[in-house]
């Protein structure tokens, strides 16, 4: 559930915001309050703005992903970052805490990625097939502890479950993630998969802007990671 604590950075044109594992950015059809319409709710509140709030997604996380999200709070704003993004001129980092080490342990990663909407899952194939999407990512290995290996992956292409998807293609599931692999579930059904970092021009002042997100504070190896 947002609160105001969870805001990152905002101005008149954008808002970045620290994401819980379980909270949805949009509507959908499984139900529940989503980010968009609360962090609406909230504004509409603080400003007592008499009229509809204007809130666009730029960025969108999993359900199950913690970590920062990109907002627009006007339409020029939405309609630069989104081009931003087709242009891939805004830089997204993740962490993750994969269940093996990569080899190599840093690199970068192609793949074809096929959708099975029906069960909301994505497999990365080694060879171009048929309604197949090139995936590619970057990325490096930060640090590893006893069970469990933290990943800073950079995205170069923004496909469904990309990271998941990838990362378990090369023997290395995320930490909670079932669905890709992962020995056992977490606590909230979340996955240790954390939006860390997102970097851009800003689209009307055309200023750097770098938001960093915490980790989730009540996951202890999180926190050993981030400290280390």
């Amino acid at each position: 559930m947002f609160t105001p604590e969870d805001i990152l950075y905002e101005d008149n044109h954008l808002l970045v915001v620290n994401k819980h594992c379980g909270d949805l950015v949009q509507p959908d059809p499984s139900g529940g309050s989503a980010l968009e319409d609360q962090i609406k709710a909230f504004i509409k509140r603080r400003d007592a703005k008499p009229g509809e709030v204007f809130l666009g997604v730029v960025h969108r996380i999993d359900r199950p992903v913690s970590g920062a999200v990109l907002f627009a709070k006007t339409s020029k704003a939405l309609t630069r970052l989104n081009e931003m993004i087709r242009e891939g001129r805004i830089r997204k980092i993740y962490w993750a805490l994969t269940e093996q080490a990569p080899d190599p342990l840093s690199g970068e990663l192609c793949h074809y990625i096929l959708r099975d909407g029906r069960a909301n899952r994505s497999r990365a194939c080694d060879a171009p097939k048929a309604d197949a999407k090139q995936a590619r990512l970057r990325y490096a290995t930060l640090g590893a502890g006893t069970h469990y290996t933290l990943v800073e992956v950079e995205l170069l292409t923004g496909r469904h479950h990309q990271i998941r998807a990838q990362l378990s293609k090369i023997g290395c599931p995320i930490r909670g993630d079932l669905k890709y692999g992962a020995r056992r579930s977490l606590p909230g059904g979340g996955i240790s998969l954390h939006s860390r970092s997102v970097e851009f021009e800003h689209p009307v002042r055309h200023e750097p802007v770098a938001v960093t997100a915490p980790v989730p504070a009540d996951d202890n190896l999180w926190a050993y990671f981030e400290n280390r």
